[in-house]
């Protein structure tokens, strides 16, 4: 059972949250479950419309952290199991299912947001979190460059200040503290705009299993999605290149602008034709963006207050969750040991940008692979994306290359017409791999007696990492792809540190046992010998040494 949090003071706690969306709902649920003092304002009253329906199988652990997947399951949302997209070189509708990555978690939801949101908020009061709806922050006060509290405005008329140790902005697009302080930037490649809807009635997906899934449809002009939700509505909409479709709906109906475009896309149209288009057509631009800093003195930004990439992944709300989740821990540190939580801040920077560069990077090769013909929007991209270059060496081919997907980006990618140097990039990185796998087991015992000789620029460092729900000083190696670092344990950060080029692994790991003595694990020599070969796979290892050759670097 969570701690009940204590009952906030009229003006101080210890966290205020801006904002009720999944990434407030989270980091509140998650503080007051610790025992910290939570207030979280939201401006509006839930339920509350919101786009971002179809949820990723890597948010249910998530949920059920924060003790609010019981409700999740309860509620009736429709089972996500995979999706069905019409992409790439194939005209002809295709299917991808969770299982075939997760299967802890072979299904996600497909949630009507009014509903799922207001749950999560629900939970957070549930948790102990001081929630207030109609309570709108108008200003982050701030003492030097420390963030101290905020001013809020009560849709009922009276204004009230309120200070606390930390200030999370989970504001979402509207990003308070980031427009406040001149952090948002743009992003230059993802110059879109989504015209949505809900239709009434829309038919499903054939297939038992495919019924529930997300369809997305490329077209000359952009892509489409449709999600079928409970409600017996389907979330409807069409992506466009930006400055084309302003110029396009200038002056136009936008309703009758809406049913062209799905025109375009016969398999989505087909769902569509006979069903009822609802009242209130909505138009989102410009929806691509980072922030400079995402954690200062006193203050954190969570979810899109942070940053926001293009929803062909469906990544929104799993950013939003995950990134709370991290604040979270961040801020826990902060209290417990200043000198953890001051070292953590970077690291919430690194890890949450990590993701949120998977999911951005496999966007842009979306667009960079599409092969549809005699289309600006297409072809644009693909010169947007060639421009940069796609090395084998970069975290963005590591993101691809042996990485398990968070959803069905890397299917999505497979199914397209990647740029032949990506291409060839992946499949020689992978290449490298097996290559390195088959190796490393045709050797035997005999890797004992090689000598391991590190790739450049790994080191073993020692920072924050997570551990549960949490961080912990911890190892990490660090490599030119990796900046951020691997968590490593104990066993393995002094291993690898042995590695010099010189001695053998055997002799390494008689180094260890003569240092560390009775206190070192007695299955060392197994445990070692197994690091060494994941190390080398991964290419931590540069090289093995043996007899006066070497095997593959």
């Amino acid at each position: 059972m969570p701690r009940r949090a204590r009952a906030s003071g009229p003006d101080e706690t210890d966290v205020i949250v801006i904002g009720g969306g999944p990434g407030g709902s989270t980091v509140g649920a998650s503080l007051a479950r610790s025992g910290l003092r939570v207030l979280l304002l939201e401006r509006e009253r839930f339920p509350r419309d919101h786009i971002g329906e179809s949820l990723l199988p890597a948010s249910m652990p998530l949920l059920d952290e924060i003790g609010a997947l019981p409700a999740i399951e309860r509620a009736g949302f429709l089972k996500k199991w995979g999706a069905t997209m019409v992409w790439g070189s194939d005209s002809e509708p295709w299917a991808w299912f969770f299982r075939e990555t997760n299967r802890r978690w072979p299904h996600s939801y497909q949630v009507s947001r009014p509903e799922f949101d207001q749950l999560l908020l629900e939970n957070a009061r549930d948790q102990g979190a001081d929630v207030r709806e109609g309570h709108q922050v108008v200003e982050v006060l701030f003492e030097g460059d420390r963030a101290r509290g905020v001013r809020y405005r009560s849709d009922q008329g009276p204004e009230g200040i309120v200070h606390a140790d930390f200030v999370v902005d989970a504001s979402g697009q509207n990003a308070m503290l980031g427009r406040a302080r001149g952090l948002r930037s743009w992003d230059p490649f993802f110059r879109n705009l989504a015209v949505y809807g809900y239709f009434a009635g829309a038919r499903r997906l054939h297939g038992e299993q495919e019924r529930n899934n997300i369809l997305v449809e490329s077209f000359p002009r952009g892509w489409s999605w449709a999600i079928p939700l409970h409600t017996g509505v389907a979330s409807v909409g069409v992506v466009l290149d930006s400055e084309h479709a302003q110029r396009d709906m200038h002056g136009r109906d936008l309703r009758e602008f809406f049913v062209e475009r799905l025109q375009e896309s016969p398999h989505t149209w087909d769902l569509v034709r006979d069903a009822e288009l609802q009242p209130g057509i909505s138009v989102i631009k410009d929806w691509s963006y980072s922030s400079e800093e995402v954690v200062g003195d006193g203050w954190i930004l969570v979810g899109d207050a942070a940053c926001f990439v293009d929803p062909l992944f469906s990544s929104g709300v799993h950013l939003a969750m995950s990134s709370a989740m991290l604040a979270a821990a961040y801020i826990r540190a902060m209290r417990h040991d200043p000198a953890l939580g001051k070292a953590a801040a970077p690291v919430y920077k690194e890890l949450y940008y990590t993701q949120y560069s998977h999911f951005h990077q496999m966007a842009k090769l979306f667009y960079a692979s599409n092969r549809t013909p005699d289309s600006y929007f297409w072809e644009a991209r693909r010169v947007l994306g060639s421009q940069e270059g796609y090395s084998p060496r970069h975290a963005f081919i590591n993101a691809v290359a042996g990485q398990p997907p968070q959803g069905y980006e890397r299917v999505v990618i497979e199914h397209g017409e990647a740029p032949e140097e990506f291409a060839s990039s992946v499949q020689t990185l992978e290449g490298e791999r097996a290559e390195r796998k088959a190796c490393a087991a045709g050797m035997g015992a005999a890797i004992a007696d090689t000598v391991p000789v590190l790739a450049p620029g790994v080191q073993v460092s020692v920072k924050p990492v997570l551990e549960g729900s949490d961080f912990v000083w911890g190892y990490v190696i660090e490599s030119e792809p990796r900046p951020g670092g691997i968590p490593c344990s104990p066993l393995v950060a002094e291993l690898v540190k042995r590695f010099d080029g010189r001695r053998s692994h055997r002799e390494a790991v008689a180094d260890l046992r003569s240092t560390f003595g009775p206190d070192i694990d007695d299955r060392v020599d197994e445990l070692a010998t197994e690091a060494l070969r994941l190390l080398y796979v991964d290419g931590t290892v540069e090289s093995l040494a043996l007899d006066g050759g070497a095997l593959p670097a």
